[in-house]
């Protein structure tokens, strides 16, 4: 079965593009439209359908195949760059039994009654970083709030003590920009590299610090594991701390950046959350469905699979556009218009099947608490360059490098 001809050939896909970057729904609009299931001339697939979307996140006969993914975007010689080994050893990326057995040994940190047990914790780190801009009439919300925030809340789960906390709350160097299937230059690579190796460094020295000094924490968990021996490698340990601390504050910096955008470029919207906070929790899921702070998921058919009419062979490269699929008119009426309180969302935006995003519920939690304490405490907060947002230069993780914020 193929799909219906049309009368326009598809769109050229350039993520990199910095009219792309700065609104790729346009393109996704029209995309859905001529080809939702299609074949780049690079030679991966593009999904951008709701539906088609949300089947493949869930059926077994796509998984991740990283290393024949890396191989087929960069060659065999490639699987030995630091930042490509250290990404190959974590549960982000691998398929079962390896995924089960890795998240297994950190699902239980991010329960619903543990993260509802987080919620005085987090809103006191929230007062504390207004409490620092407070008085200054303005912020760059993305260095000041939306940064540190979960950068802190990361800290404190993974037990990095307090004195070594401040490289990581100065900036990021997460871009996602490995995840991408567009490959990556050699500088580009090279960079990534030493980012890896140099978190390497300290994460080691974490994972020995609570050799010593034992905490109810969770890189005292992930290292009793790995001392048991048959559960953690040595490699592992160290790539899915890393991969915890990068994921676990990057998506939620972009949630609140991306979301407080949205609301002040539909300043209706953000009226109506003053007049009414208890649309915040609801809203939350809105700002993840109009402009996701993950646009892609990366998958591969382990077999031959027939998704919205196109039959996939196997050992096919998928990418899913998540951002697309999350406006898809099918799914919900008038897709490209922000409603706080909109019913029945389900955004795709962290993900869905067996890779679900373990954070979830920790990121929703965080956002929401941001959002009550500005109404709360800077109603009249306004956004200056709302207009000309500065957009970092990455497509899979979409966010800010900065957005000043004043008030008074």
């Amino acid at each position: 079965m193929t799909p219906p001809v049309q009368d326009r050939a598809p769109p050229a896909f350039n993520p990199l593009d910095p009219a792309f970057i700065a609104d790729p729904y346009p393109f996704y609009r029209e995309l859905r439209e001529t080809a939702p299931v299609f074949k780049t001339p690079q030679g991966f697939w593009l999904m951008t359908r709701y539906d088609d979307v949300a089947f493949a996140l869930r059926d077994r006969r796509f998984g991740k195949d990283f290393v024949g993914n890396m191989v087929r975007r960069y060659g065999s010689d490639r699987m030995e760059e630091p930042a490509i080994a250290s990404l190959a050893n974590t549960m982000l990326v691998q398929d079962p039994p390896d995924h089960t057995r890795l998240r297994g040994l950190v699902t239980k940190a991010f329960t619903a009654r543990r993260v509802a047990d987080m919620r005085p914790r987090i809103r006191a780190l929230v007062d504390e970083q207004l409490d620092r801009v407070a008085d200054k009439g303005e912020m760059d919300v993305m260095r000041d709030l939306a940064h540190r925030l979960p950068v802190i809340v990361i800290c404190d789960m993974l037990g990095i003590p307090e004195e070594h906390r401040a490289p990581f709350l100065a900036g990021s160097n997460v871009n996602g920009r490995i995840l991408e299937p567009v490959p990556m230059s050699r500088a580009e690579l090279d960079q990534a590299n030493m980012n890896t190796k140099v978190a390497g460094v300290y994460f080691n020295q974490l994972c020995e610090l609570r050799r010593r000094e034992p905490k109810d924490d969770l890189t005292t968990e992930l290292v009793r594991a790995e001392e048991a021996g048959d559960k953690l490698t040595a490699a592992e340990l160290e790539a899915n701390i890393g991969l915890l601390f990068g994921a676990g504050h990057e998506t939620t910096t972009n949630l609140i950046g991306n979301g407080l955008l949205a609301l002040h470029r539909h300043p209706d919207q953000w009226e109506r959350l003053k007049a009414d906070p208890s649309l915040i929790p609801n809203a939350i899921d809105e700002l993840l469905r109009f402009d996701s702070s993950v646009q892609i998921t990366g998958r591969v058919s382990t077999a031959e699979v027939e998704v919205g009419g196109v039959m996939l062979p196997a050992a096919e490269s998928v990418v899913m556009l998540l951002g697309a699929a999350n406006r898809d008119p099918a799914q919900y009426a008038e897709p490209d218009m922000l409603d706080v309180g909109r019913q029945n969302i389900r955004p795709l935006s962290f993900g869905g099947g067996i890779h679900h995003c373990l954070g979830a519920q920790l990121a929703r939690l965080e956002a929401e608490l941001v959002f009550t304490a500005l109404i709360e405490r800077l109603p009249n907060l306004k956004l200056p360059e709302k207009d000309a947002p500065a957009w970092r230069r990455s497509f899979t993780l979409r966010g800010l490098s900065k957005l000043p914020a004043v008030w008074h």
